[in-house]
C-alpha cells in the first residue's frame, strides 16, 4: 500500500467527504458523488485510506484515550465544518490527538520543503551535488540562497554525502545545534532527547545550540547532541546506514526494540507481548516489506504473528507443543 503524503487540496477534500458521510449520513446523490471522486484519481483513494487508518487508531485506542476522542466527534465535525478544512483543520486534528495521547506528525512536518511518508525513503541530488537521503517520516527545509548552504532537519533521519560544486559552507541544523561537515558522509537523526550524529566518512564538526565550543568527530564515531552539549562519543553501529538501501541490520537487539523500529515503516500499531519482548534478535530485515520482515522472525524465534486488522498487529509467544 502507498503511504506517501497527499496534496493539501486532496486531503481537504477527503476530510470534507469524511464529515459528510461519517456514521452513515449523506444523501444518495452525495454518496454517488463521493464514489466518483474516490475513483477519479489514485491520490483520492490514498487520502481516503489514510483517513481510514487514523479512524482505525481512534477506535483501537483504549480507556480514556478512546473516550476522549469519540466524545469529541460531534464538536470536531462542527468545528472542522466551520473552518472549511485547510491547515487550521489539520492543526485541530493534530491537537486533539496529541491531547489524548495519540502520536501524530508535528505541523513542521507538513510545512517542510521536502518530506517522506510512513515507510517511504527518498534520495535527492541537490544543486551543489550533495546527495541527501530521507528516511521514513522525515522532513527537511533546504535553503541555498544566502552565504551558506543550509539543510534544516525538522523531523526524522537523513543521510548526507556532501557535494563540492559550491564553495559556500554546508551546514545541517536542528533544534539542538549545528553540524558542519568537513568533506564527508554522515547520518543525522532527531531523537526524543536530542540529535544523533553518526560519521561514516571523513569528519563533522558539531556545535550545540547553547555552547560556544565546537567538537570534531571522526570517521566511525557517533554522539548525541543536546542544546547544551555533546554526550559520550561511541563507535557507529554496524549497518547504521542500511536504511538507505531499504534494509534494517541489527545485532543482538531486543525483539521489542526491533519491532519499534519496524513500526516506523508501517501504518497502524505493531506491538509485542511482555513474555517475548526481551528475546534477542540479529539479522537483516527488509524495510520496504515489513510483513516479510515479520514473517522472517518465525523460523528463528518461538513467536507467532497475530493480525487483528491490517493496522493492529501483535507479536506473541507461540503455543508450546
Amino acid at each position: 500500500m502507498n503511504h506517501a503524503p497527499v496534496s493539501s487540496e486532496v486531503l481537504e477534500a477527503a476530510i470534507a467527504w469524511k464529515l459528510c458521510l461519517d456514521e452513515g449520513s449523506g444523501t444518495p446523490d452525495e454518496r454517488n458523488d463521493f464514489m466518483r471522486w474516490h475513483a477519479a484519481h489514485e491520490e483520492h483513494a490514498r487520502a481516503w485510506r489514510q483517513l481510514g487508518a487514523l479512524d482505525q487508531r481512534v477506535h483501537a485506542a483504549a480507556g480514556p484515550v478512546r473516550h476522549t476522542l469519540l466524545q469529541s466527534r460531534a464538536g470536531l465535525r462542527q468545528r472542522l465544518g466551520g473552518l472549511g478544512g485547510g491547515l487550521a483543520g489539520l492543526l485541530l486534528i493534530g491537537g486533539l490527538l496529541l491531547g489524548a495521547g495519540v502520536p501524530t506528525l508535528a505541523p513542521a512536518y507538513w510545512l517542510a520543503d521536502q518530506r517522506t511518508g510512513t515507510g517511504e525513503m527518498r534520495t535527492l541530488r541537490l544543486e551543489d551535488g550533495t546527495l541527501l537521503s530521507l528516511n521514513t517520516q522525515t522532513a527537511v527545509d533546504i535553503d541555498f540562497k544566502g552565504e551558506q548552504r543550509l539543510i534544516v532537519l525538522r523531523q526524522g533521519e537523513i543521510s548526507v554525502e556532501t557535494g563540492h560544486a559550491d564553495s559556500r559552507p554546508l551546514l545541517v541544523r536542528t533544534e539542538e545545534g549545528r553540524l558542519r561537515p568537513l568533506g564527508t558522509r554522515f547520518l543525522v537523526k532527531r531523537e526524543h532527547d536530542g540529535t544523533r550524529l553518526e560519521v561514516l566518512q571523513a569528519s563533522v564538526a558539531a556545535k550545540p545550540q547553547n555552547s560556544g565550543d565546537e567538537q570534531v568527530l571522526g570517521e566511525g564515531q557517533q554522539v548525541l547532541m543536546s542544546a547544551d552539549g555533546l554526550g559520550r562519543v561511541s563507535p557507529v553501529a554496524v549497518g547504521s546506514d542500511a536504511w538507505t538501501r531499504g534494509m534494517l541490520v541489527v545485532d543482538n537487539v531486543r525483539l521489542a526494540d526491533l519491532l519499534a523500529t519496524l513500526g516506523q515503516y508501517r501504518s497502524g500499531h505493531l506491538g509485542v507481548t511482555d513474555e517475548v519482548a526481551d528475546l534477542r534478535v540479529s539479522g537483516s530485515f527488509p524495510l520496504t516489506d515489513t510483513d516479510l520482515a515479520l514473517a522472517s522472525l518465525l523460523p528463528a524465534l518461538p513467536v507467532k504473528i497475530e493480525r487483528h486488522t491490517p493496522w493492529w498487529v501483535t507479536v506473541e509467544a507461540a503455543a508450546s507443543n
